[in-house]
């Protein structure tokens, strides 16, 4: 008898195949003499559309809503539909007495196999793979460790109802404000109160009204010192400010006191994958969605790192005689950092990390044991992996300690400070890569208290209170993060979704509300933007997935609430104008055309929901870039054909008239080459497109 291995996607099933000896390689699976090894491909099973209930639900309507099944239902996806059917087959063969669940160790992994595993009735025993890491070892140790699948009903059901939710709620809301308003207007349980958060910094920044402040600034001594009261160096009165600096001028200054104070910072827990989405937003500019994406490839495709969707910074006591191993792994690219840390038995100094009682269902991202291969890893992948790296080190060395020296100066009943640092021991931060710039000046410490000295120079600094900064991606996060919004895989797309539906726009690494986002901020019900009923809804699901609430009485509140919301728009009073309203008439129906951008420009599109009117504004931008600004070139038809055109520095060049042929063998290598950039679960023939694109 054998059992059927599932695996999320098919890069993840060649792996564990190749682990557990299953050399025969068929269309959809791989058999050897214990185990078959399948894959999903992404999700497989989707929940029921409205127009799988009733066909009438097709067009939208304010009446008909809600749309609420009493029984939420379940579908094949069309696209994916043959790797469900070969799933089914092997389900069916007389051999197979188990199912082994291998799709990712979350909640959202656990979904993906359930919702097969129901579609089919499979009633045969289940078991479930639950690793950190996919090295070979990892691989093999969980198989050795297989949890029974009845361990995870809780966090199935968890997932269903966070999957029942969004569709109830923000299925329900998105076409009521549609149909409404007559534009198409995006809410839900997460992305609604995120956008609210946007708006209120906004408001915040809108509603600023600057003031005026002066510092003064004394040399005293070998010293630079600034003016102090209460801890307060701003003064809000210019006379004020100018008559302290009259009254100190040429006057004594004495040395009232000088504290030493001796402080130790402690080394930094590794990262979860909200914090490293949010330092490496911070370091190189990566969006959320980019960091989960080369983290996915640093995890699943190198092996170099543990499970990314954690929401754990802390390790399980059982992994102390793991380091070893995995600052070996490290050494080619860490050579000097790592051999005094061997050479110390690779003992952690920052115990406080071993905490099981912290650790959910996965612990910190940190290293594997895997050997690491700089060479193989593009610049992106360098820089994700040497902050984790980074990051893991600090756990080996002693705390950063360092001494404060402060100086208060009496001059004239005026109170002026002086403030350095010397540093004692660098620890950790020999490691991090940004070594403490605040080295001791000599200034401090060859004074004496009592001493006394002329006040020399003194200068008054004018300057203006500042309204808070917008939010950057870094900032989003914490915010989610502190409001308990969504969880650490699905933040970045919530994000994402914000600035595809035009209510936020990126602009220089931050985020600004559109006209959209405003007035939709405005429509949308006061519950559904306020971040504190999405973290109670957060924090119920949470309590699902540990088996302390009922998941029947929440999807009841979710039913209850989707009616409330809905019925709460329809009677609504509000007014809505559609941001992106032309001048120009619909040369079909008459009514306006609206502008939209997309990932190809500008286009106008009718605002008439019954009209199918589209006309492109721009030029389509090829994938040809201007070999003087490298910006992406215009595509246009001429009399001779097809020609790009950059504006800018008007270059044109001629498009080839015909696309090279490519043989089997480039072909193979094209994919093999594209598969290791593109997210998992696309097909082949997919990949092979792009690739044959982008060699255009």
């Amino acid at each position: 008898m054998k059992s059927l291995v599932l695996a999320e996607k098919p890069s993840v099933a060649r792996e564990l195949a190749r682990v557990l000896g299953c050399n025969q390689k068929h269309k959809s699976y791989m058999e050897g003499n214990q185990y078959i090894v399948t894959w999903a491909l992404g999700h497989l099973i989707e929940l029921k559309m409205p127009e799988h209930y009733d066909t009438k639900y097709k067009t939208w309507n304010l009446e008909d809503l809600p749309i609420i099944p009493q029984k939420m239902g379940l579908m094949v996806m069309k696209q994916t539909n043959h790797q469900f059917r070969a799933i089914e087959a092997l389900a069916k063969r007389k051999d197979i007495n188990e199912c082994i669940i291998a799709t990712d160790a979350g909640r959202e992994g656990e979904l993906v196999a359930r919702w097969i595993l129901e579609k089919l009735h499979f009633n045969k025993p289940l078991k479930r793979l639950w690793i950190s890491s996919q090295t070979d070892k990892a691989i093999k140790d969980g198989f050795k460790q297989l949890k029974p699948g009845k361990q995870f009903e809780d966090l199935y059901h968890s997932a269903v109802c966070r999957a029942e939710a969004d569709w109830l709620i923000g299925l329900n809301v998105t076409r009521a404000l549609t149909t409404k308003y007559k534009d198409p207007l995006s809410a839900g349980r997460v992305q609604t109160p995120t956008l609210a958060l946007v708006l209120e910094r906004e408001q915040q920044i809108q509603s600023f009204v600057p003031k005026e402040y002066w510092t003064i600034r004394a040399e005293i001594g070998p010293l630079s010192t600034d003016w102090e009261r209460d801890n307060e160096k701003r003064i809000f009165d210019k006379v004020k400010a100018e008559a302290i600096q009259s009254k100190i001028n040429g006057k004594k200054a004495v040395l009232e006191k000088i504290e030493r104070k001796k402080k130790s910072e402690p080394q930094p827990l590794p990262y979860d994958l909200t914090e490293l989405q949010r330092d490496a937003n911070k370091r190189f500019g990566f969006s959320a969605k980019k960091t989960s994406t080369v983290l996915q490839r640093l995890y699943e495709q190198y092996k170099l790192v543990t499970y990314p969707r954690t929401d754990s910074r802390y390790l399980t006591t059982d992994m102390m005689n793991t380091m070893t191993d995995r600052l070996q792994g490290m050494a080619s690219g860490y050579r000097d950092e790592v051999r005094p840390l061997l050479a110390n038995r690779g003992i952690v100094l920052a115990k406080r990390v071993f905490n099981n009682e912290k650790v959910t269902d996965h612990h910190a991202i940190i290293p594997t044991e895997q050997r690491l291969n700089l060479s193989e890893l593009d610049s992106d992948e360098r820089k994700l992996y040497d902050i984790i790296a980074r990051r893991f080190l600090a756990l080996f060395l002693p705390a950063y300690e360092y001494e404060t020296i402060q100086a208060t100066f009496k001059v004239e009943g005026e109170t002026f400070t002086a403030k350095e640092t010397n540093v004692i021991d660098l620890g950790f931060k020999k490691v991090l890569g940004k070594e403490d710039t605040e080295h001791a000046v000599t200034g401090l410490q060859k004074l004496a208290q009592g001493q006394s000295f002329t006040v020399k120079n003194s200068s008054i600094n004018q300057k203006w209170t500042e309204p808070p900064q917008r939010y950057s991606e870094a900032d989003v996060l914490a915010q989610m993060e502190k409001f308990g919004l969504g969880t650490p895989a699905t933040r970045a797309e919530i994000i994402e979704r914000l600035v595809e539906t035009e209510v936020v726009e990126r602009q220089n690494g931050r985020f600004h509300p559109t006209k959209k986002g405003k007035q939709l901020i405005d429509l949308v019900n006061d519950e559904l933007k306020s971040p504190e009923l999405t973290a109670k809804w957060e924090q119920e699901l949470e309590r699902i997935s540990k088996g302390k609430a009922d998941p029947k009485a929440f999807l009841q509140k979710i039913r209850r609430q989707t009616e409330q919301l809905v019925s709460e728009i329809k009677t609504s009073d509000k007014t809505y104008r559609a941001h992106n309203l032309t001048g120009s008439r619909c040369p079909e129906c008459n009514e306006f055309l609206k502008e939209r951008n997309t990932k190809d420009g500008k286009i106008l599109v009718c605002s008439s929901p019954e009209c199918s009117y589209r006309k492109r504004k721009d030029p389509k931008l090829s994938n040809r870039r201007c070999p003087q600004c490298h910006k992406k070139m215009e595509i246009h038809d001429g009399k001779a054909g097809a020609y790009f055109q950059c504006r800018r520095c008007n270059v044109v060049e001629k498009a080839e008239d015909k696309k090279k042929a490519v043989n089997k063998k480039e072909a193979q290598k094209l994919v093999q080459k594209y598969t290791q950039k593109e997210d998992f679960g696309t097909s082949l023939g997919d990949l092979l497109k792009q690739a044959l694109k982008n060699q255009d």
